[in-house]
């Protein structure tokens, strides 16, 4: 209640009861007024400026992740992109939510106009794994498996190379196989198959993949036999290496393996071009004078007996006939055949008649 009186005049005024409590409303109702202005202002500065693109809502807006990026720089990449629409909203979520600095590297598929929520659930279950079939054919050697794996499935190929070309020390505790191999090379392991792997993946956890199925594969080899005959493990596995290499039909495998063992057995020298080829780095058709020359003991031309360790990555069919060759006098065999099979003989005199008709295919 308001109270009146008047002053000598006959004038209205207001007691000063009355005053007091119309001053207390008004103070009430200044400060319901800066409370709601305070609270406006934080929204504003809550939900920032949209400073993203103006992009349709649902539009798609792929986005990559690196590793050790902070939530801030997250929430204003998101926001950059139009995939929210406020950065600072985002890392208050993320903080109460108890995500904060626990979001998830990677390439996104996100949406334009998505809630700051969605976006931190997409973030926190990490993306999608992709998988990628990668076919590393028989006879393939490391350069050429760390290239396509590179390029097929994103595993680093300068660090596949390192590991493959000296790191076999590292694996040989699982893959007990690996203690001859030459110089640490892993070459002639490194089993060739289609492999299903994860884009992206480490070159040690493919490394470990390709080992493990050469153990599996090479279960069913006879090394027994082989190292009765004076091979070790890493010769069998070279021999196969050349078998696969000067070998393109299956049937052939066991032949020219015999011939290989052959030669071993009366300590001639082996004359297998795949061994130059390796040295050169190349698959020339017709090896010239100076390259049966090169100072290298890979070179069969010039060094009696196996190779130091495998020219290549060789496939089951090659193990398998390294182990159990065709028992035969077979020493010489020439490629004689556009299918790419050979001419075998077991002397000198029919070797020169088949080159003869090898030129008459193939030219000189």
């Amino acid at each position: 209640m308001v109270w009146l009186s008047r002053d000598e005049s006959g004038k209205k005024f207001l007691a000063p009861s009355g005053a007091i409590k119309v001053l207390q409303v008004a103070a009430v109702v200044l400060t319901v007024l800066l409370v709601g202005l305070a609270t406006t202002a934080a929204w504003q500065a809550l939900r920032g400026p949209d400073t993203g693109p103006v992009k349709l809502a649902g539009s798609p807006v792929q986005i990559e992740i690196k590793p050790g990026t902070d939530t801030e720089t997250i929430a204003r990449k998101l926001q950059s992109v139009g995939v929210i629409s406020s950065s600072t909203a985002f890392r208050v979520r993320a903080r109460v939510f108890g995500v904060d600095g626990k979001l998830k590297p990677g390439v996104y598929d996100l949406t334009a106009g998505m809630s700051a929520s969605s976006v931190i659930d997409a973030l926190k279950a990490g993306p999608p794994v992709v998988y990628v079939s990668v076919t590393i054919p028989e006879g393939f050697v490391i350069d050429q498996i760390a290239e396509r794996f590179e390029k097929q499935a994103q595993v680093p190929k300068n660090e596949f190379t390192r590991l493959a070309k000296s790191g076999a020390l590292q694996f040989v505790e699982g893959h007990p196989y690996l203690a001859g191999a030459y110089k640490g090379s892993l070459e002639g392991y490194l089993f060739p198959k289609t492999y299903r792997v994860k884009a992206s993946s480490s070159a040690t956890e493919v490394i470990e993949m390709m080992l493990d199925q050469f153990g599996k594969e090479s279960a069913s080899v006879d090394f027994a036999q082989a190292t009765s005959n004076g091979l070790s493990v890493n010769q069998l596995v070279t021999l196969a290496s050349m078998i696969e290499r000067e070998s393109k039909l299956d049937a052939e495998r066991p032949l020219v393996s015999s011939v290989i063992h052959n030669r071993l057995r009366t300590d001639s020298f082996l004359k297998i071009d795949a061994t130059i080829q390796y040295v050169l780095g190349n698959n020339r058709f017709r090896l010239t004078n100076a390259d049966i020359h090169i100072d290298s003991p890979y070179n069969t031309y010039a060094h009696k007996g196996l190779p130091p360790g495998p020219i290549s990555n060789p496939g089951l069919k090659s193990l398998q006939a390294a182990a159990a060759p065709t028992k035969t006098q077979l020493l010489y065999y020439v490629l004689t055949g556009k299918d790419g099979s050979h001419t075998f003989t077991t002397n000198l005199t029919e070797f020169k008649a088949a080159k003869k008709k090898s030129k008459q295919v193939f030219g000189e």
